[in-house]
């Protein structure tokens, strides 16, 4: 552990919390006082009592916890620009037009993952929806198909697929978006689910071909993976589930036990070495999340040394209202 960043940090006297999620790297892990999943640390955010939080994420993740803070915190990214390249796949105005058109004919309301921008977040909470998380996106999926004639799922059409499939949604009912041709799409205003086509960058990487190859290195190997991954894949693999979840399955499995895990590689790799000796864990195929790696040691340091000289994350006033109102609908839902 970083004794210079510990000394840092113990100048603002227990009055900093610093919060990681599952994907950062050990060195920050190490240093974190509250680390987990989207969901996880979604849900620690209101019981803290400190002035100063320091997300080490990325930024939709920072604007969750500005949301959810109370009015005296101020939240602070190591790294302001480390961003998630499946939110950028949904774009405000894009959206909103979108939601428009659907809603020309019925009442179509938008679900949003977590990993959206605060602006998706709001709209969300503008047309009566709600957000949800991997942990959470079956219990949230079905309340949302009670409150309207259709739902917009955005922005991972993976994650959406797999949930619709969890909860017997037939295929008829579900459509995939192309929002390719600016607004003049046709909208298939009979189906019940809408998709954005948006896929995460680091979870679109695993293919059937790498569950084949774990299983003929490994026969006897379980195989799990995160449901952002394919469909296809997710159908291959002994079990599919949020970070959270693949943490609790790998614990759960007894000795001896060879797993295959299709996640975010910091994860994989620090599940590897806290149970090296009593289980076999192994990458079903590397690959790191690029903004998330971004959070390192010296931005960290940077970062406390300098805390009371910059700007804090911002959330529109408007914006943070409504999406305070879906995310409060999650998290009373998710009880």
């Amino acid at each position: 552990m970083n004794n210079y960043i510990l000394s840092l940090k113990e100048k603002y006297q227990n009055n900093l919390t610093i919060l990681a999620h599952h994907y950062q790297k050990q060195e920050i892990v190490d240093l974190a006082d509250k680390v987990g999943d989207s969901l996880e640390l979604a849900q620690k955010i209101p019981e803290l009592k400190t002035k100063y939080l320091i997300f080490a994420g990325v930024h939709f993740m920072a604007e969750t916890a500005v949301i959810l803070a109370q009015k005296h915190q101020k939240v602070f990214l190591p790294v302001p620009n480390a961003s998630c390249v499946m939110a950028n796949t949904a774009p405000y105005k894009k959206v909103k037009k979108i939601l428009e058109l659907l809603n020309e004919e019925k009442k179509v309301i938008p679900l949003a993952y977590v990993n959206s921008s605060a602006s998706i977040k709001a709209l969300c909470g503008e047309y009566g929806g709600s957000v949800c998380t991997s942990a959470n996106a079956e219990k949230m999926l079905l309340w949302a198909l009670e409150q309207a004639d259709g739902v917009l799922f955005l922005p991972d059409k993976h994650l959406g697929l797999n949930t619709a499939q969890k909860i017997n949604l037939p295929p008829s009912k579900i459509t995939i978006l192309n929002i390719k041709n600016k607004y003049s799409m046709q909208l298939d205003k009979n189906k019940t689910l809408f998709l954005w086509p948006g896929v995460c960058a680091v979870h679109f990487k695993y293919k059937v071909k790498h569950i084949e190859k774990a299983r003929k290195s490994h026969p006897d190997a379980k195989v799990i993976v995160h449901p952002e991954c394919s469909p296809q894949v997710v159908e291959q693999s002994d079990m599919a589930g949020s970070t959270s979840m693949l943490i609790k399955y790998v614990n759960s499995l007894p000795k001896k036990s060879k797993v295959y895990i299709g996640t975010e590689e910091n994860l994989v790799q620090r599940l590897a070495r806290k149970y090296k000796g009593q289980k076999e864990i192994f990458s079903l195929f590397p690959s790191f999340c690029s903004n998330m790696n971004k959070v390192n040691l010296k931005t960290l340091e940077y970062l406390l040394k300098n805390l009371k000289n910059l700007a804090p994350v911002k959330v529109d006033e408007h914006i943070a209202k409504l999406s305070f109102k879906a995310l409060s609908t999650m998290l009373k839902v998710c009880q």
